[in-house]
């Protein structure tokens, strides 16, 4: 039997030329760093419902499946194998207000030619891989 992969989601949210950016805090992971919102999916929970889910979690902004658009996936050694999707919320509703904040201490929106310098690296890879869909694998012997 397998355990099976730890599987990720990560939501791009554009607004005015910026994307939103959490800063993470309190977690024990990643802690000071910023990232995109996002979170695990869930046992028997699709992908893009869990984007749906952890965007309105995190940030209270509202997203449709439909409005989910597959940007790429990163396979990366960390602490263990895991998998990570990427995918763009083409519009949501709302004002991004930190939802949880005993996980995150900021929420800003950023230019992508100037992210910050203080980000989850896989994260920032992510985003310089440009429009897709791509596939990253980091971490890996003989591997970026």
């Amino acid at each position: 039997m397998h355990a099976g992969i730890p599987t990720g989601v990560h939501v791009l949210c554009w607004r005015e030329g910026r994307i939103l950016l959490m800063r993470r805090a309190g977690t024990g992971f990643f802690d000071g760093l910023f990232s995109l919102p996002g979170g695990h999916v869930e046992p028997g929970e699709s992908v893009l419902a869990a984007a749906r889910r952890e965007l309105r979690e995190e940030t209270g902004l509202m997203v449709e499946e439909g409005d989910l658009d597959w940007l790429g996936v990163v396979h990366r050694k960390s602490d263990t194998n895991r998998i990570d999707f990427f995918v763009a919320a083409g519009r949501f509703g709302g004002d991004p207000q930190i939802r949880e904040p005993d996980k995150c201490d900021r929420l800003e929106w950023h230019d992508p030619q100037a992210l910050p310098a203080c980000m989850v690296d896989y994260v920032r890879r992510a985003l310089g891989a440009g429009k897709g869909p791509w596939v990253l694998e980091l971490g890996w012997e003989g591997g970026a």
